[in-house]
């Protein structure tokens, strides 16, 4: 079959060609974006790098600026470099490695990238140093303790307040030290103009922790002034941390006047003297791609050679790639192609050998040929059944008739009986096929009308006493109430007079069988119970199936077609009603119908 089918419509040939065209559309799109995007995104990445080298050397001189030593920050370091996707070390002056984002053993870059040097720093030149070179964050002895930092707040928004009422708008800031300032909300700086009113000074006058701190730094300004040859009063130039005491350039940061430049390197070198143990030491940062400049993408024939390679490559790894992956998808396909070409017969099963939606279609193909195999055995069953039902008496009848045709007897009432009872049995064997094949098709017709349940055990009743009493069979009634149904009378009749027939072949002379009625909520329950010999236990879950008798040995005259119970399961689920059977060997056997309650049809009801 498979080889009448056109190459090209073959499921393995499209997937391939598909594959193929997505793959050379993928490689080419892709070399073009690399060719059109790299030169552009080296140069971005350029910039980025530079602006996260600075943010690098930013958060190492922050940390150096309030940390004495470098013992914690290996932790930074390694945060910096999954920020980055850098590798940064940092050493001492002697290489010797304090913090590394790399393994260890690695080799350092050839050159050093910048000092982490807090005390000697151009990264920040916004206002807020103390020194020009200094980190703003390298605050030292002139942190403020709690208690101060509480007194300056509540003076700074005492001060703003006084500005609002002279509709000057200001902006609260705090400095590293801890000490809150009125900025201006546009600038950043100290406000331009001042009310009367709110120039007490008290904002800017030095705490006790500032004050102690500026006396020592000026004290270490008076000795360098002395050796320097300089007057020692200048070191009063020396303010605290940015208290507005000190007189500087807006511009360049440093001291005015001729006499205080002369002076500022003296001051310079007592405030570093002074932050020095607060500050941790000198190191070297060492970034992984630092010295590397960007080199702009090259069309060249060795890279055109590159990009040819790596786009067949790429569609070789595609092609060989689809087409394993579509013989596996194409094999079980075949394999259930194959197999539901063999005769029906053979009952042929496929290998489950995957997972997926064709793994799942393998187990519904094999479940539908266990239940083609399944039925196909039952139809065989049932024919012969069948056969063997019908046979039985067409033998009898034909084998008197071809007898009284012959003369050998004469055709007596007796003979005549016999054949007519051999008709009976015929017929009510068809009988029942029809009404199993109505049921099956789904037009059995029911002429449902209000039915007394009393009645109706009574009908059942009057029509099997007679063959009740010639087995010497008690049969009795038991009515709770006056319940009704609403049903088709003719069918309920039939349905028990099927148990009844059955529960009479199966007790012994002097048994009872009982019909019983009773409502329970809004049904109404049946019952047909026997003191016979009862079902055994593996028995009973097959007493509803077709054709189905406990005793293989009893005759189809003595022991019934097979289709009463049938018959009534189908019965009873055409009105909306179960039926269930229990029974115990030896003692009898009870078969309950549930059926939904009708109402009683009378005026005075």
């Amino acid at each position: 079959m498979s080889a009448r089918i056109p190459l090209h419509k073959r499921l393995l040939v499209r997937l391939l060609i598909t594959s193929g065209l997505i793959a050379v559309c993928s490689v080419a799109a892709t070399a073009w974006l690399a060719v059109a995007t790299t030169t552009q995104a080296l140069r971005e990445e350029q910039g980025q790098a530079l602006a996260d080298d600075m943010d690098v050397l930013a958060e190492l001189s922050g940390y150096a600026s309030t940390h004495p030593d470098w013992s914690q920050v290996a932790h930074t370091v390694r945060e910096l470099s999954a920020k980055t996707g850098r590798r940064i070390a940092l050493t001492g002056v002697d290489r010797r490695i304090i913090a590394d984002s790399a393994p260890p053993g690695t080799s350092l870059p050839p050159s050093a990238a910048a000092a982490v040097d807090p005390l000697h720093t151009d990264t920040y030149s916004e206002r807020g140093a103390q020194v020009p070179g200094i980190d703003p964050r390298a605050v030292g002895p002139y942190r403020l303790t709690g208690a101060e930092r509480a007194k300056v707040d509540a003076l700074a928004h005492k001060r703003q307040l006084c500005f609002d009422k002279f509709g000057v708008e200001t902006r609260l800031s705090r400095t590293p030290s801890g000490r809150t300032l009125l900025t201006d909300p546009d600038t950043g700086s100290a406000p331009r103009y001042v009310p009367d009113a709110c120039a007490d000074g008290r904002l800017n006058t030095p705490t006790p922790t500032e004050d102690k701190a500026v006396k020592e730094a000026r004290q270490l300004a008076r000795v360098c002034l002395t050796k320097a040859g300089l007057n020692p009063g200048r070191a009063v130039l020396l303010g605290g941390e940015p208290t507005g005491l000190d007189v500087r350039d807006p511009l360049s940061g440093k001291l005015v006047g001729k006499e205080a430049r002369l002076a500022q390197p003296c001051l310079d070198q007592a405030r570093r003297a002074q932050l020095d143990p607060y500050v941790a030491p000198v190191a070297e940062l060492f970034l992984g791609t630092g010295d590397t400049p960007a080199v702009l993408f090259d069309m060249s024939s060795a890279n055109k050679a590159k990009v040819v390679g790596t786009a067949g490559l790429v569609l070789a790894v595609t092609v060989a790639a689809t087409a394993l992956v579509a013989t596996r998808l194409v094999r079980p396909l075949r394999a259930l192609t194959a197999a539901a070409q063999q005769p029906p017969e053979l009952h042929v099963r496929v290998p489950v050998t995957t997972r997926d939606e064709t793994g799942i279609l393998a187990v519904a193909f094999n479940d539908l040929t266990e239940r083609r195999e399944r039925l196909e055995a039952q139809r065989k069953a049932m024919v012969s059944d069948i056969a063997h039902e019908l046979r039985s008496p067409l033998t009898n009848i034909r084998g008197w008739l071809e007898v009284t045709r012959d003369g050998v007897v004469d055709p007596d009432p007796s003979l005549l009986s016999s054949l007519h009872e051999e008709a009976l049995v015929l017929q009510r064997v068809i009988d029942d096929l029809q009404d199993l094949a109505d049921a099956d098709a789904g037009t059995l017709r029911l002429h449902r009308e209000p039915v007394r349940c009393d009645e109706l055990l009574q009908q059942v009743t009057a029509a099997h006493r007679v063959a009740a009493d010639a087995s010497r069979v008690e049969l009795r009634t038991d009515v709770d109430g006056e319940p009704w149904l609403d049903a088709d009378p003719v069918r309920m009749r039939q349905a028990l007079g099927n148990l009844v027939s059955n529960a009479l072949r199966h007790t012994p002379a002097g048994g009872t069988v009982t019909l019983s009625v009773r409502r329970d909520g809004d049904d109404i329950v049946l019952e047909v119970a026997d003191t016979g010999t009862g079902i055994a236990p593996d028995d009973l879950p097959h007493v509803f199936d077709r054709f189905w008798r406990a005793e293989k040995s009893r005759s189809r005259r003595t022991g019934g077609s097979g289709l009463g119970l049938p018959i009534v399961r189908h019965l009873v689920a055409a009105h909306g009603g179960t039926v269930a059977g229990a029974s115990e060997p030896g003692t009898g056997s009870v078969f309950t119908l549930r059926m939904p309650g009708g109402r009683d049809p009378r005026p005075d009801a």
